[in-house]
């Protein structure tokens, strides 16, 4: 993987970078069995209202339907292609299953077209097989990680996401996440083996406005920009202060450093220790 800049023969390409996906099979015909459209929100609800700011137009894409659950045992498969998604940040393996079955799974970092994969219990700690995590060696790298046993993997999916199992507690694993969270997690949950791949995905410049549009996302608006009645920030002669001891969102509660977490939620009792400051 690498990242490939631009000539600046523009302003919008100064600085302008974009991945160069040698993984990825070139000319691979995306498997249309797999494919659901995906409709636009512009960020409405179902009564029109705007629940979600800066989303609306981009390019049209149909959704790509994963395999989060990994739950052919026993039925070995063999990779067909790599390709790109453009609903996340990872790219993903379509899956040729000898029983004629095909499925898509997230390409972890390592993974190449030919190489057969596996799930269960009784698969080897190879990248790609999907293991439950009481049979995942101490100290082993996964990624697409259940929660709730059968529910698919909800921890570590976007682009070079990992964790790493600690230990064992009774019926439950030791995990440590990438953000420094340490938790407990249900024995027979699944797990993929490795990190997910498309690491340089996060060093990508977007260069350029029109670029950010192309991917449904629209401009955002400067509070201190607005009027006194529209946010917080807003009104004042010329460049004003906030006039606030710290920023504040729309809605006039705290913008940074603000825990939205309940204090009595239900999983509080399985982690560990909490996340890094």
């Amino acid at each position: 993987m690498a990242i490939r800049k631009f000539r600046p023969t523009t302003n919008g390409r100064r600085g302008m970078s974009t991945l160069v996906n040698e993984e990825i099979t070139v000319n691979a015909p995306t498997s249309k069995s797999l494919l659901k459209i995906k409709s636009k929100t512009g960020g409405r609800n179902n009564q029109g209202k705007l629940t979600v700011r800066h989303i609306g137009g981009g390019a049209k894409r149909k959704y790509r339907v994963i395999d989060f659950k990994r739950n052919k045992i026993g039925v070995t498969g063999k990779v067909a292609t790599i390709e790109y998604d453009p609903n996340r940040s990872a790219n993903i393996a379509l899956i040729n299953y000898l029983d004629g079955e095909k499925r898509y799974i997230i390409a972890p970092k390592g993974l190449k077209v030919g190489m057969i994969i596996e799930n269960g219990e009784k698969s080897d700690i190879k990248v790609g097989n999907a293991l439950p995590l009481m049979a995942i060696p101490v100290g082993t790298v996964i990624h697409c990680i259940e929660l709730n046993p059968g529910a698919g993997a909800s921890l570590c999916r976007s682009a070079g996401a990992s964790a790493q199992i600690l230990g064992r507690d009774g019926k439950y694993v030791l995990v440590r996440l990438q953000s420094g969270e340490t938790r407990k997690i249900l024995g027979n949950c699944m797990a993929t083996i490795g990190e997910v791949g498309n690491e340089d995905y996060e060093l990508v410049n977007v260069g350029k406005a029109g670029r950010k549009r192309h991917m449904g996302i629209k401009p955002t608006v400067r509070g201190s920009a607005m009027n006194p009645n529209d946010h917080p920030h807003g009104g004042g002669e010329g460049r004003a202060p906030i006039g606030r001891k710290s920023p504040m969102t729309p809605w006039g509660k705290p913008a940074l450093g603000y825990k939205t977490r309940k204090n009595k939620k239900a999983s509080d009792k399985l982690i560990v220790s909490r996340r890094k400051k």
